[in-house]
């Protein structure tokens, strides 16, 4: 493909609605000479160059076909790139899909496929990923960023264009990405996400995060790191790439780059509390720590708030659903000793209904199915009208997930309906299970999952990495929950590790500790 398009084919007529997209440039061009992006090496991109960078990349993904309703695929790690040609691909009013790394070859490529990907942009510093990927599927053209085995430099043929603004194609109803489950339970679902509700979304992503908000990515850029890059350029501020989390790594880079604002899931919150570097690490500019994605342990979360300060933000949230709930930093000061942890209360704008499984609403406290209705929810699984038909009903989207309201309008978690282990005598909750593992003082991080028994039954199983010079052995364990949940709950296998693998996107995976422990 070696066309070169002209503005007018480019600046097709707008349609009056302002996407995120344009809303950044916008930010970006008040200030061009601002530094917007420290890269995991080190250099820094001014806010002027990276505009100018989403425009030419726009004006040559347009030369390959790239329009409203096409798909751009991405396989790329945490570099300016990712979110530059994600940008453009957006403003052309093509949808993005962001294949994780972790993930299996075959699952990349069944993604890939079934998204009907026009274009795929290939990181050349992940030439393994990339051949294990083109060796099951290939699109119709592949770029690469930079130099490399795979497809024409991206960035090369981008740099010859001018980067003359280019109008946005998008319209609201149309899908700015589809982002896939984690894949943790089966092949990822594909959960279409809308340009109209993403905007007024991102203005909860960095309140309170400084002023300006510095931002560390240290997860990947194609989950809600790549939403807090969002709304922090938004609000004006920069974001600083690693490579993957580390915590040594990203305690140094807190220090260094005078971070304002980090994205963890609860256990690599609870790794930073376990680093030896921590009590020597300044901490003084962190002003936010958002947390989320998978149950989190009351334990640590108050261990959290000792530890850094006022400065925790939780909520619930789904692809599916939108953002669900926030638990702001002075909430977290009376955080119990054990149980459970909240999950905070219901936003503005959202509506949440608890349900049992006859469909009939619960009494307040009483645990069911959290019913979401809200103007963030998903337009719909990607190609799957009858799984839409079953999770979107009536305008209520149907989470999945267990849990109650309390008197205060507090939501609390229970439990994934598929993550619930069914034992003889009624049903385990993982996420109660591990939270009150995590108040044993032998136990740092663990995960509770079921497997089937010799007659057929689930059983429960936990994996727990003990604590450093604190032996663990399973009847200690199964007495002490059985102490505190009774026998239903104690667990029938031990499974000591070093570390509890963990999903591309930063929750304990268990379908691989499955795997590991030989069991399927």
């Amino acid at each position: 493909m070696t066309a070169d398009i002209t503005a007018a084919e480019v600046n097709s007529p707008a349609s009056g609605f302002c996407t995120y997209v344009e809303s950044v440039l916008a930010v970006l061009s008040e200030t061009p000479d601002r530094p917007v992006i420290t890269t995991a090496g080190g250099r820094q991109v001014t806010a002027g160059a990276f505009r100018d960078s989403v425009y030419r990349i726009a004006r040559e993904l347009s030369g390959w076909g790239v329009g409203r309703g096409s798909t751009v695929s991405l396989l790329s790690g945490n570099r300016p790139e990712a979110l530059s040609a994600r940008y453009a691909a957006n403003l052309l009013g093509a949808r993005a899909v962001f294949l994780y790394q972790g993930m299996a070859p075959e699952t990349l490529a069944h993604i890939a496929e079934s998204v009907d990907t026009a274009v795929l942009l290939i990181d050349p510093d992940l030439p393994d990923a990339a051949e294990s990927l083109l060796a099951r599927t290939r699109p119709p053209y592949v770029l690469s960023f930079g130099p490399g085995p795979h497809g024409q430099d991206l960035l090369a043929r981008a740099a010859r264009h001018d980067p003359l603004p280019v109008r946005s194609a998008a319209r609201p109803e149309d899908d700015w990405c589809i982002r896939h489950t984690g894949g943790t339970t089966g092949v990822p679902k594909g959960v279409r996400m809308s340009h109209g509700p993403y905007k007024d979304m991102l203005a909860f992503g960095s309140i309170g995060a400084g002023e300006p908000p510095r931002f560390l990515a240290c997860t990947t850029l194609a989950h809600v790191a790549g939403n807090i890059a969002d709304a922090t350029f938004l609000a004006g501020g920069s974001v600083v790439l690693q490579h993957s989390f580390d915590p040594g790594e990203v305690l140094a880079a807190v220090e260094r780059e005078r971070i304002t604002h980090l994205w963890l899931l609860p256990p690599l919150i609870y790794r930073l509390l376990d680093h030896p570097g921590l009590a020597a690490t300044d901490l003084s500019s962190v002003h936010r720590i958002t947390y989320g994605g998978c149950a989190a342990s009351p334990t640590r979360l108050r261990q959290a708030h000792e530890t850094f300060g006022a400065v925790l933000f939780g909520g619930y949230g789904q692809s599916e659903a939108g953002h669900i709930t926030v638990i702001g930093p002075d909430e977290h000061r009376n955080m119990p000793r054990e149980g459970q942890a909240t999950v905070g209360r219901v936003i503005p704008g959202v509506e949440v209904a608890i349900h049992d499984a006859q469909g009939d609403p619960v009494p307040l406290g009483g645990v069911g199915e959290i019913r979401v209705r809200s103007g963030q929810a998903m337009t719909g699984y990607w190609k799957q009208p009858e799984l839409t038909a079953e999770v979107l009903r009536d305008g209520w989207v149907h989470t999945g997930d267990m849990g109650y309201l309390d008197h205060e309008g507090y939501l609390y978690i229970v439990d994934r309906l598929k993550d619930m282990i069914i034992v003889v005598g009624g049903h385990v909750y993982t996420s109660e299970l591990e939270d009150l593992l995590l108040t044993h003082p032998a136990v740092a991080h663990c995960a509770a999952f079921g497997m089937r028994g010799a007659d057929a039954g689930e059983e429960v199983h936990v994996a727990v990495v003990p604590a450093p010079d604190r032996p663990l052995e399973l009847e200690q364990l199964r007495d002490f929950v059985t102490r505190h949940k009774g026998e239903m709950y104690a667990p029938t296998g031990l499974h000591l590790v070093t570390e509890i693998p963990l999903t591309p996107v930063g929750k304990p995976d268990k379908k691989r500790i499955r795997a590991t422990l030989g069991h399927f």
